[in-house]
């Protein structure tokens, strides 16, 4: 065979392998999405069933998220050294773990040590441990034209998949229909985590070992794009932090004691919720090929912030699931263009730690949100964590804007006349 007829063929060949990788890690994505989408509506149920108090609740959402924070810090570290398959497997390994360890004690100490050192996220989306390594995966398998779409389809598939996780939550209902205790019947939901996760694992040992990144600094592993990383790292605490007053399990809780809504009804909206969500990813994706991956994050942005300030208000449950299922629809258009424009600013080395080094502040300062908004739950106005996050969500959309309005990514820069 010729030079000339060969090349092609190995094409060929590497763009099957290229495709099959990306199968395999949207596979995971909705089986870990699955999990998601009930486990932060049943960990803020069981945990009240338990006797736990709002406050309480929201210091387990902060451990949680803390806990994320170092792992992917660790992971950020890791990534450019280690081999990714295994550490993803690591990663599916801890979500096994995890939904063993919640049901075997209701201890405060216990269920924080859980929360703190497990997988499951009170915030569910782009949060976690797997998340910076299926990012930098995704990311190695595209081309830049394709990146942005990649992501939103990544993001796409686990929405529809939580979507599915949080009818799911309804099952405790049924289970306590048919004659279980209801506690015991919250607790089963933690096992069936534990064997999502172990789908998980068997889908990350298809993915082939990948090569070590020989470029990366042994030290830090960011090289030239430390100064743009830091500053997006920065701005994203701040969204981030704004966020953890309205993270989905405490939305959850919110709706359980402002509304008395039942778990059942809640499944039904947060399913509602999660679809809306998802099929705002490939929307966003074409947004963004329009009008540039910044302007889609911010002008999507700050109209699902003030749907979320005025639901913090109105007494109608049905015009404030209205509120909210709007903001669902707009408030993570952001997430697949952010992704990619952290992917796209930097070199290909140095994918695995920007992607760790800008979600760890956002872990860290989302976690210092929940115990506050647990704490102003309490109270008279139990919506004030509501317009605390709307109002911090906008000024980070205006920080964003004129901050990196002119930093373009590789698809939306002006070619060069050819002379």
């Amino acid at each position: 065979m010729s030079e000339r007829s060969a090349a092609p063929h190995s094409r060929f060949i590497a763009g099957s392998h290229a495709s099959r990788n990306l199968l395999v890690l949207y596979a995971a994505r909705a089986a870990r999405g699955f999990g998601d989408g009930f486990a932060v509506i049943i960990l803020p149920a069981y945990l009240a069933e338990i006797g736990y108090d709002p406050f309480q609740i929201g210091i387990v959402a902060a451990a949680a998220l803390l806990g994320t924070a170092a792992m992917t810090l660790a992971v950020g570290f890791l990534g450019g050294r280690h081999d990714l398959r295994n550490l993803l497997l690591l990663g599916a390994i801890l979500m096994i773990a995890t939904g063993l360890g919640f049901p075997q004690s209701e201890h405060i100490g216990f269920i924080l040590l859980i929360a703190f050192v497990g997988t499951m996220n009170p915030a569910t989306g782009d949060l976690g441990v797997l998340v910076p390594l299926e990012h930098a995966a995704i990311a190695k398998e595209t081309a830049d034209q394709d990146r942005t779409s990649a992501f939103a389809r990544y993001s796409l598939i686990g929405a529809l998949a939580t979507a599915a996780g949080a009818l799911a939550a309804a099952a405790p209902d049924i289970l306590n229909s048919l004659g279980f205790e209801k506690i015991a019947a919250l607790k089963t939901m933690f096992y069936v985590y534990a064997g999502v996760g172990l789908i998980g694992a068997a889908l990350y040992a298809c993915l082939p070992k990948a090569k070590l990144q020989k470029t990366a600094a042994p030290s830090t592993a960011l090289g030239p794009s430390r100064k743009i990383v830091y500053q997006l790292a920065a701005l994203f605490s701040l969204d981030s932090f704004a966020g953890g007053f309205a993270v989905q399990a405490l939305v959850a809780l919110w709706l359980f004691e402002r509304f008395d809504l039942s778990l059942t009804a809640a499944s039904l909206f947060f399913f509602w919720s999660n679809v809306f969500t998802a099929f705002s990813y490939p929307v966003a994706a074409r947004l963004a090929k329009r009008f540039g991956l910044v302007n889609t994050m911010v002008f999507t942005h700050i109209p699902s912030s003030l749907c979320l300030i005025a639901a913090a208000f109105i007494p109608n449950l049905t015009i404030v699931l209205t509120l909210l299922l709007i903001r669902s629809a707009l408030s993570q258009m952001d997430v697949p263009t952010r992704t990619s424009y952290v992917m796209a600013v930097v070199t290909p080395a140095e994918r695995t730690a920007a992607a760790s080094v800008t979600a760890v502040p956002r872990s860290l300062a989302s976690a210092l949100g929940p115990a506050l908004a647990g704490a102003l739950m309490s109270t008279a106005v139990s919506g004030l964590p509501f317009v605390i996050c709307g109002a911090l969500k906008i000024a980070y959309d205006v920080a964003l804007l004129f901050s990196f309005r002119h930093i373009k990514p590789p698809e939306e820069q002006i070619p060069r006349a050819n002379h």
